[in-house]
């Protein structure tokens, strides 16, 4: 159980580092406010783009790693 459990440890890493890496930095707050712009169509509707299914799985992953961690650290497994 406890070799099974690292190994999804380590997928998981490996994942979540990727996923990271694949995301875009948001450039759009202050200097957005500054030159003016508008929200348009794709910014009102931004929980169906690509970006925003790569934030979810990002945050299961990361919230995945946190659990399994912390399974692996008690002594409850050992």
């Amino acid at each position: 159980m406890k070799i099974a459990l690292k190994i999804v440890f380590i997928l998981i890493a490996v994942a979540l580092a990727i996923i990271v890496l694949k995301q875009e930095g948001k450039d759009n707050g202050f200097t957005g406010s500054l030159t003016g712009q508008v929200d348009s169509y794709w910014s009102k509707n931004k929980k169906h783009s690509k970006e925003a299914v790569i934030q979810r799985v990002t945050a299961i992953l990361g919230a995945l790693f946190i659990i399994i961690a912390a399974l692996l650290s008690s002594k409850w497994l050992q």
